[in-house]
């Protein structure tokens, strides 16, 4: 009985790793980066948070009552508020430490709305090498060296472009972002997401980067599940081995609120099938020798279980046989 148990927990834990072997063969698994994770109710009980800096005009609201560390009362949701809809606002909140990953998805909820029919000026996301400093930049400083994503509101000068218009560029540290013209002459890659302000649904952005292989930018706005491609890439920029994950967000003449719900950092890793593809796209070629190699492996396995289990009772057999013998003797 003790033999059948042993033999029938190796043979379940066998077939476990053959599972877990192919799972991992070019599939793509995450871990949760609580560095650069903040979610509700974003400060602990000193009013800090122990990952993120903020500054500027950024207000934070704390608790389900409405109290925000401004004093101020607002019974709405609970949110980062990097600038109300007020004019001449900059806001700025910023990870303390580096983001260290070599790859990597950050998925962020925000919210962009105000009272007004004009509005701008809008936000940005930053992986760049210097942290909380103010500036022209959707609120933080220009002539930075990194990578920023921008959610522009505001249209200034790019004529036959729909707006809100969401951009990335690649700062090498000396390179100005043209606002007149609203980054053209800079830009990496881009899409227009009319809708994206006051949208019916959570309003979210999925950035995935695989270093020297991809980068990916996907948008909820339309309807909740559903994400929209903004731009993908298999030729990604670099970004520094030192960079701090932030956010910023500016007013001018004009005012908008723009809110950070929660962010949600992953490190991604994979063990890619030889042919290097690229995440998302298809694997068909590779389905059929996978499972081909899975089927041949299964039925070895079932051979080499019959032969324990043949060789473990042939065994015990002959045990039970010499301990009769022996019996008989004495």
């Amino acid at each position: 009985m003790l033999l059948t148990s042993t033999l029938s927990a190796l043979w379940l834990a066998t077939l476990s790793w053959g599972a877990v072997q192919t799972e991992e063969d070019g599939t793509v698994k995450s871990i949760g980066l609580r560095t650069h994770t903040l979610v509700q109710p974003y400060l602990d009980s000193d009013m800090q948070s122990r990952w993120y800096d903020f500054g500027g005009d950024t207000i934070v609201r704390t608790d389900q009552y409405g109290f925000t560390l401004s004093w101020k009362l607002d019974y709405a949701y609970l949110y980062i508020r990097l600038t109300s809809d007020h004019p001449s606002q900059n806001g700025w909140l910023f990870s303390r430490v580096p983001l260290t990953a070599t790859n990597w998805e950050i998925e962020v909820e925000f919210k962009i709305h105000g009272k007004n029919q004009l509005y701008g000026d809008g936000f940005a996301m930053w992986l760049t090498k210097e942290r909380g400093k103010l500036g022209p930049v959707f609120g933080s400083a220009d002539n930075f060296e990194g990578l920023g994503i921008f959610f522009d509101t505001y249209k200034n000068n790019r004529p036959g472009v729909v707006f809100p218009y969401v951009m990335a560029m690649v700062g090498d540290g000396k390179t100005t972002y043209d606002k007149d013209t609203d980054g053209k002459s800079t830009e990496f890659a881009g899409c227009s997401a009319r809708g994206i302000r006051h949208a019916s649904v959570p309003t979210k952005f999925r950035l995935t980067y695989f270093q020297d292989k991809y980068l990916k930018l996907e948008l909820q706005y339309k309807t909740e599940g559903e994400w929209t491609l903004c731009f993908e890439t298999n030729e990604p920029p670099a970004i520094p081995q030192v960079a701090y994950l932030g956010f910023s967000a500016e007013t001018g003449e004009l005012s908008d609120n723009h809110d950070i719900i929660s962010i949600n950092a992953k490190n991604l890793y994979t063990t890619q099938p030889t042919g290097k593809p690229t995440p998302g796209s298809g694997r068909g070629k590779k389905t059929a020798s996978r499972e081909g190699g899975s089927w041949t492996w299964f039925f070895l396995k079932t051979f080499l279980f019959f032969a324990v289990i043949g060789g473990g009772y042939v065994g015990f057999t002959a045990w039970r046989s010499s301990n009769s013998r022996r019996s008989h003797r004495f």
